[in-house]
């Protein structure tokens, strides 16, 4: 019998429905694997009290085997749902950064993450991006890579957190290249995909109709694809954005490279936004998240749905289990 891959899951925004979900995925519980709920114990305690969840989290220790237990992190200022407040925005950082630490030190497999405020952070005084961005920091990753998969699509992105205005000096061959060779190498080591077929999306429209509407894919993209497929990654493009995503062209393709966050993002989430999950490939360790943000207005009474969270965690148990072996 496999021992069961411990998942540690980030409860984000204290003041956002991380906490609701949390109390949603700890008393729904998992039979392979178990759950940690790195947050405020007595705040996720409040939310399910709230929502009339009858649940009993029990305290996380070193070697923990239940199959669902809090690390309790307490918030250093009193919590109210759907109200935001600078004071804690410090702890949602501890929060990322212990389950980090316990990632990368094999105490946690895997670690999920709530979604946060970046406001909040930024008004404590820490100049926040976003998750992806502080765990490549965190971690000394020159590179990491945002992916969202959900609707049958797995969406990756040259560029993420940017100014439109910024993107086409961003889009350079030595940047193209690096984001391709990580999303082919994990496509292939944590999703068990044995040679990932790639399209590649131009920045321009109609991918820069032979130089006529710009000259990225010509003097950038193009070539970054020869040189990996030399390398033996499949990669296809660049191709129009505007039919990439039509089913003729994805048949058979086992994830897109967008050029910029608003390029690729919006097709995944009209295909299943509440479902989706986000990836950062690249790490030394395994993190996915939610596909949306904190929803304080639903926060603590209003309806909400677990969905994404559900297909975090069971997306960080699936690959941390391939990358065991199991």
């Amino acid at each position: 019998m496999p021992t069961l891959p411990r998942i540690a899951v980030t409860a984000g925004e204290p003041a956002g429905i991380g906490p609701d979900l949390c109390a949603i995925a700890a008393l729904a519980g998992r039979a392979d694997a178990r759950l940690v709920f790195v947050g405020d114990r007595e705040v996720i305690r409040d939310r399910a009290r709230l929502r009339g969840l009858a649940i009993d989290l029990p305290d996380y220790f070193p070697g923990c085997t239940l199959p669902a237990s809090v690390l309790h992190l307490a918030a250093p200022a009193p919590v109210t749902a759907g109200r935001l407040d600078p004071a804690n925005g410090r702890h949602v950082l501890a929060l990322l950064d212990r389950a980090l630490d316990g990632c990368r030190a094999g105490e946690f497999a895997a670690m999920v993450t709530a979604p946060v405020q970046k406001s909040t952070i930024n008004d404590a005084g820490v100049q926040f991006t976003g998750h992806t961005e502080y765990l490549a920091e965190r971690t000394g990753t020159p590179r990491v890579v945002m992916m969202l998969a959900g609707g049958g699509l797995r969406v990756a992105l040259a560029t993420t957190h940017l100014a439109l205005a910024d993107v086409p000096a961003a889009i350079t061959r030595p940047l193209v290249e690096e984001v391709l060779r990580i999303l082919d190498r994990d496509l292939r080591a944590r999703f068990g995909i044995a040679r990932p077929r790639i399209l590649v999306a131009g920045l321009n429209p109609h991918a820069g109709e032979s130089g006529h509407l710009g000259r990225e894919e010509i003097e950038q993209i193009a070539p970054a694809l020869e040189t990996l497929r030399r390398e033996g990654v499949d990669a296809v493009g660049p191709l129009p954005a505007d039919t990439l995503f039509t089913a003729r062209v994805l048949q058979g393709a086992d994830a897109v490279l967008a050029m910029y966050h608003d390029q690729g993002l919006p097709v995944l989430k009209h295909a299943s936004f509440g479902h989706a999950v986000n990836v950062t490939l690249g790490l030394p360790v395994i993190r996915t998240s939610v596909d949306h943000g904190t929803a304080l207005d639903l926060a603590g009474t209003g309806e909400i749905d677990a969905g994404s969270l559900g297909a975090a965690i069971d997306m960080a148990i699936e690959m941390a289990r391939r990358s065991a072996g199991a």
